[in-house]
């Protein structure tokens, strides 16, 4: 008897490690779901430690968030027949990109929609003598509203949108707007990334 379950959950592993790598073979993201009755098993790839997951809403309201502790393979098992039916995302937010993988939960039943999986470019920022370079990559030229504000008050000191650019590249002087802090807050594809400097 106990060879009988020793063999059936040999079997077992094997099927799951069989259709693991089967969706790494399909899969142009680093992200693997592998759905067994209730649970279900999230892969990631070549994470960083610092990287953050999250389980979000259709209402944007965050349901679930962890901070990647190492570097490496990530690997773990959630229950999300328990949601309430909706719709649902999936994000791992890396240094510069965010992976979005949507999902539905409806009559207890999870659904993933591969084919709405994307990748969002955060902006790069960085400064060198009072100029302010900021670079994004956007592939499908997606609008990218900037502003900056200005001081303590929040004064909007300038504003601008770039759009039908695959490769976001542009140079803020700061020097004569005055000594102080700023804050740029540039909004895309639904996000909002905020730089002070």
């Amino acid at each position: 008897m106990k060879n009988v379950i020793k063999n059936t959950k040999k079997g077992f592993l094997m099927v799951t490690m069989f259709a693991t790598l089967l969706s790494f073979a399909t899969e142009p993201a680093n992200l693997t779901v592998v759905k067994d009755a209730k649970k279900t098993i999230v892969t990631l790839d070549s994470v960083k430690k610092g990287n953050l997951l999250t389980i979000i809403d259709q209402n944007g309201i965050v349901l679930y968030k962890e901070v990647i502790a190492k570097t490496g393979n990530y690997q773990k098992s959630f229950d999300l027949t328990a949601l309430p039916d909706g719709k649902y995302v999936f994000e791992l937010e890396k240094d510069l990109e965010i992976d979005t993988m949507p999902f539905t939960v409806t009559n207890n039943l999870v659904t993933f929609d591969k084919a709405s999986e994307k990748v969002t470019y955060k902006p790069f920022v960085r400064v060198e003598n009072s100029v302010v370079f900021v670079s994004k990559l956007s592939l499908n030229e997606s609008p990218l509203k900037v502003e900056i504000y200005y001081g303590q008050d929040s004064n909007l000191v300038f504003s601008e949108s770039i759009e039908n650019t695959k490769n976001i590249q542009k140079a803020y002087k700061l020097a004569g707007l005055g000594e102080g802090n700023y804050r740029f807050v540039f909004t895309t594809e639904g996000k909002t990334f905020t730089e002070q400097i």
